[in-house]
């Protein structure tokens, strides 16, 4: 059995000369990066998180997740890794009810004036 020991770590503060600066986020990681189409990449992140967690949750392997969801071994890997261009939010939503689960689309009037969110929620 390997160990690894952990040292402690000393900083002179008389060294330290650089100011670390914290910009708080937006909530949105993709905005915060500056990322064209931000709001849809968030979107489109959760949803595929949500499949990846049915697919764990099912202890689904690549291949079985592809036959479930009509599509090649290498495209359930490019949901697993993030890998989101080529999919569209409403084949994400598609790949969902295929897992067994509703998606539900709701519009309501936004409480502040200005432009809408389009977010994800799921119990």
């Amino acid at each position: 059995m390997k160990t690894t020991e952990l040292k402690e770590l000393k900083i002179d503060k008389n060294q330290m000369s650089e100011e670390i600066s914290v910009t708080p986020s937006s909530g949105n990681v993709f905005e915060d990066l500056g990322l064209p189409d931000a709001e849809e990449l968030l979107v489109k992140s959760t949803l595929a998180m949500k499949i990846n967690n049915i697919i764990d949750k099912r202890h689904l392997s690549q291949i079985q997740a592809a036959a479930l969801l009509g599509i090649s071994q290498p495209k359930i890997s490019m949901i697993q890794n993030g890998k989101l261009r080529g999919f569209s939010v409403e084949k994400l939503c598609h790949f969902l009810t295929l897992l067994g689960r509703d998606v539900e689309i709701v519009i309501k009037n936004r409480k502040k004036v200005g432009v809408g969110q389009m977010r994800v929620t799921y119990a």
